[in-house]
């Protein structure tokens, strides 16, 4: 099957930098055909926002503070007047204070947990919603989830619970919207090299031990979860919805790392 994006338009949220798992996607949305809106937050990440959207010809961008209910309603007003109508939403937005993180779970803050559940999981409720008045005729919307959601994850803490929070809002998402033609999913990829990734504590050793340790011995790329995005914001992905889709080269399967990379018994 050939996921052709020709003729569809949508909204892409959280591209960082080049190696952001957003930008992946946008890319991969690009290339199959597909119009593109992006959304940044403050001149900062606009700045690096703009050459992106540029080496692919695209030149709409849209600020949108998602902490800001009146800034989110001039996105997506802006939105609607430049397209009309959409036929994807790319939700790719989470934060935590860094130093909550990187330390017991158990210390986690009152504000930080507010702030963290907040951007990380009720963004994506709030722009799913916003998205959906924008497609009469059906549509995809795409978030980006972790396995931290449920398994231990160290120095991932707080960002746990809210990917729990974000599958959760994913499914229910899901069944709210099913009956307007309209898909929720989540992808989640395993360790990767990306400017978020970088700030978990161990990173360098989770990405190396879940290369070494999958089925398919090698960890997820940008092009494998932008394929993904794809399939799922196509209409091959027509009957898709409420799925937690891994791409983690089958990390997720495992109960245990493979023997000859256990401590021995003397050890």
């Amino acid at each position: 099957m050939v996921l052709n994006m020709q003729g569809k338009r949508g909204v892409v949220m959280g591209v960082a930098n080049d190696r952001s798992i957003a930008w992946g996607i946008a890319k991969a949305l690009h290339e199959a055909g597909a119009d593109l809106a992006f959304t940044y937050q403050g001149e900062q990440l606009k700045k690096r926002v703009e050459p992106l959207c540029a080496s692919i010809g695209c030149d709409f961008l849209v600020e949108a503070d998602v902490t800001d209910d009146a800034k989110m309603d001039e996105a997506f007003a802006e939105v609607k007047e430049r397209f009309g109508t959409i036929d994807f939403l790319v939700h790719a937005i989470a934060y935590s204070d860094k130093a909550e993180i990187s330390g017991r779970f158990s210390d986690t803050t009152r504000g930080n947990f507010l702030n963290s559940l907040n951007i990380s999981c009720y963004s994506f409720i709030d722009a799913s919603r916003r998205a959906a008045e924008l497609m009469p005729d059906g549509g995809s919307i795409v978030t980006l989830t972790y396995m931290g959601s449920r398994s231990v994850i160290p120095f991932y803490n707080v960002m746990g619970v809210a990917k729990a929070a974000l599958e959760a809002a994913t499914r229910y998402l899901a069944n709210d919207l099913g009956p307007q033609k309209i898909r929720v999913n989540a992808i989640s990829p395993g360790p990767m090299k990306t400017l978020a990734g970088a700030a978990v504590g161990g990173a360098r050793r989770t990405f190396k031990h879940a290369e070494t340790n999958s089925p398919l011995r090698a960890n997820a790329t940008l092009a494998a979860v932008g394929g993904t995005a794809v399939w799922l914001c196509s209409d091959g992905g027509a009957c898709t919805t409420g799925e937690i889709v891994h791409v983690d080269g089958g990390y997720h399967v495992l109960g245990m790392p493979r023997p000859e990379e256990m401590p021995s018994a003397n050890d």
